[in-house]
């Protein structure tokens, strides 16, 4: 095994450990020649909307029936449709789609929800590029532990989605537009999770812009037990200063005016230095940096951030002006952690006009 594929290993691995899963499902990846995992395999599609053993690819193209006969279907301007409604214990571990328009305001204007275990509001509620790690809706081909993105927004997400009873995944439109969705949910049932085990949460925030001398938040207050995963920034510079001075904050069990956890910069943040550069890494980098419009992200996979009462997430925003100044740009994240559920219900998401205005070109 290559050294890519050894860490991507270590770091899934060890976000399998901290969800409270068995030997044998740590052992997915780094030793894939394990059988007796007892998880069973299963996938929904168009194909097969329920995932239900011996139910797929039943209908017909002009080929006949089982050739290809529903590998899409459009979405009304609007529509809300189930993706998966899964009886668990089980995991979702890989979601792909693409979209037949593929521009950032459809892009931002689709939105994903994931609902665990019969809660009624989503623990995920997110723009469909956002969900797949790009921010601005700007598709540009990267690959990190979390993501894969090809450069016709062939969209991958990558991270575990454990759940206990049931998995309920909507998509809706939100454009005045019919698009033409394609999809898969891979995922695995019988797995041995425990009551607690940690549910993914994606929340999208933007502020554009920023308030100065007030820390935008990557992860507002969370009181129950969790691991932050990591967060997509996006930033849009709004004046020609070097905005990437700011610091993160991680507040959690307790912290009051300062935080346990500090960092020293944006773009330290993200693993880079000395200003920001387009190159994306497993587990941190930019995957895009042009002109005024930056993508940037960093996943805590092999040095978790976990908590065990509360915790909330900041980070400033403080340019570099003949040296360092409060400033305002505008900004934009999808921030993925772990908790259980009950968990209390995430902030009112952005509206469509917030969330699409100001967007680069196609």
């Amino acid at each position: 095994m290559n050294t890519r594929l050894t860490s991507v290993a270590l770091g899934i691995c060890l976000g399998l450990a901290v969800l409270g899963a068995s030997p044998a499902m740590a052992g997915l990846l780094d030793e894939p020649y394990l059988l007796d995992t007892g998880l069973r395999s299963r996938s929904i599609s168009f194909e097969n909307v329920t995932g239900a053993p011996g139910q797929g690819g039943q209908a017909a193209s002009n080929l006949g029936p089982g050739r290809k006969g529903a590998p899409c279907r459009p979405f009304k301007p609007g529509e809300t449709v189930d993706l998966a409604d899964i009886e668990g214990p089980g995991t979702i571990r890989h979601i792909w789609m693409t979209i037949s328009n593929r521009s950032p305001q459809t892009l931002r204007s689709f939105v994903i929800r994931a609902y665990w275990d019969g809660q009624e509001h989503p623990s995920i509620e997110c723009p469909l590029g956002d969900f797949f790690g790009f921010a601005h809706g700007k598709v540009a081909s990267y690959q990190s532990a979390a993501h894969s993105l090809g450069k016709n927004a062939g969209m991958n997400i990558w991270l575990p989605m454990p759940f206990l009873k049931r998995a309920h995944v909507t998509l809706t439109n939100e454009t005045d537009e019919n698009h033409v969705i394609f999809y898969q949910i891979d995922y695995t049932i019988d797995d041995p999770h425990p009551a607690d085990v940690g549910r993914m949460h994606i929340l999208f925030n933007r502020q554009n812009p920023t308030i100065e001398k007030q820390d935008f938040e990557l992860l507002p207050q969370r009181n129950a037990k969790g691991r932050y995963l990591g967060s997509i920034v996006g930033v849009r510079a709004l004046t020609d200063d070097w905005w990437g001075e700011g610091e993160i904050k991680v507040f959690m069990d307790g912290d009051q005016e300062f935080p346990t956890i500090c960092g020293t910069g944006t773009e330290d943040w993200v693993g880079l230095s000395y200003g920001l550069q387009q190159t994306p890494f497993m587990y941190h980098g930019a995957n895009l940096s042009q002109g005024r419009y930056h993508s940037m992200y960093r996943w805590y996979l092999p040095d978790p951030i976990a908590w065990r009462e509360s915790c909330r997430i900041t980070i400033q925003q403080i340019a570099w002006r003949k040296g360092l100044a409060e400033t305002h740009d505008d900004w934009s994240t999808a921030t993925f952690w772990y908790e259980p559920v009950p968990s209390a219900p995430l902030p009112p998401m952005p509206t469509i006009d917030i969330r699409t205005a100001d967007l680069p070109d196609e």
